[in-house]
């Protein structure tokens, strides 16, 4: 029994060693840390370990993760910039039979990362692609939101056009899921006064520096959150997990109201106005204005008088 018992482990071992088997001519995309070095997989190690060459975001910062696993290997840079000329040489060299490992800086490769465009890239050229899988700051973040995570929409990096981010989030306004959004410590306040204009108040989840040492989970919301970061220093880089309009709304569809949507599009002065028109005197017209947005009239006022600046 024991003898058959060590024969099946072997065999299992043969086939995971079979499996992993790096090959050429194929594209490999390798998640990173996010923070914490030992989260990297032995999967992750054998794999940059065996490529022929790494393709990364910054060469700079993956020399430091080969340096701490022990591993040199050939390396060139992909990015945002140099993602369509260098994409063409690095699927040309897998399709000439190398082997190609993709990392970005940290975490998942082509999630919020120009590395979807060479997936897509090395699927139109008939180039076999597999995931290595690890760390996503998106995913470990909604784990940890105390939010519903069944359905779950993600937004990555919001613009950093006022206007524009501004426009999406209208867009969004009546999502239903869990919404994740990145966002970096200089643009934090600004984005969560515009979630708060938009959203109204509801629960939400800021996950920052995930998985390394000033790791912090605050359960707040979007209107505890602003208040906080007048008084605090935005530092390291900010998941954002938002309740979605079910969740918020007791599990219930909201009721449609038209002319309500239509006057949510408007900006806050111009939201002012609408009322102003039908006779209100200007406090009144704020106050109104607010209650529209599930807003305090004192934040309301202070996005009027941030517009009447701009």
């Amino acid at each position: 029994m024991k003898a058959l018992a060590e024969s099946l482990l072997e065999n299992q071992k043969e086939a995971a060693d079979e499996k992993n088997k790096v090959e050429g001519g194929w594209l490999y995309l390798v998640s990173t840390p996010i923070g914490n070095l030992a989260d990297l997989s032995e999967r992750a190690i054998k794999v940059l370990s065996e490529v022929d060459f790494i393709a990364a975001e910054d060469t700079r910062n993956s020399v430091k993760l080969l340096h701490y696993i022990g591993v040199k290997k050939p390396m060139v840079s992909y990015f945002e910039h140099n993602k369509r000329q260098r994409g063409e040489e690095i699927t040309a060299r897998i399709l000439a039979g190398e082997s190609c490992a993709l990392v970005t800086d940290a975490g998942t490769p082509a999630i919020s990362d120009p590395g979807e465009d060479i997936v897509r890239l090395a699927a139109s050229l008939g180039i076999p692609v597999t995931a290595v899988p690890g760390c996503c700051a998106a995913v470990d973040a909604l784990a940890l939101s105390a939010l519903s995570t069944g359905r779950f929409a993600f937004e990555g990096f919001l613009s950093t056009a006022k206007n524009e981010r501004r426009a999406r989030l209208e867009e969004i306004r009546n999502e239903m899921r869990t919404m994740i959004f990145y966002e970096a410590p200089h643009k934090l306040i600004g984005t969560l006064e515009d979630l708060y204009a938009t959203f109204g108040k509801r629960r939400l989840t800021l996950c920052r520096e995930l998985t390394k040492k000033n790791e912090e989970i605050i359960y707040t919301t979007t209107e505890g959150a602003i208040e906080l970061y007048r008084e605090k220093q935005p530092r390291g880089e900010y998941v954002l997990v938002l309740e979605g309009l079910f969740e918020a709304s007791g599990g219930r569809a909201a009721p449609k109201n038209e002319e309500n949507d239509a006057l949510l599009t408007l900006s806050p002065q111009e939201h002012v106005a609408h009322y102003e028109n039908q006779g209100l005197s200007r406090m009144d017209a704020i106050k109104k204005a607010a209650k529209d947005r599930s807003m305090s009239k004192s934040d309301f006022y202070r996005l009027v008088c941030a517009e009447a600046e701009e």
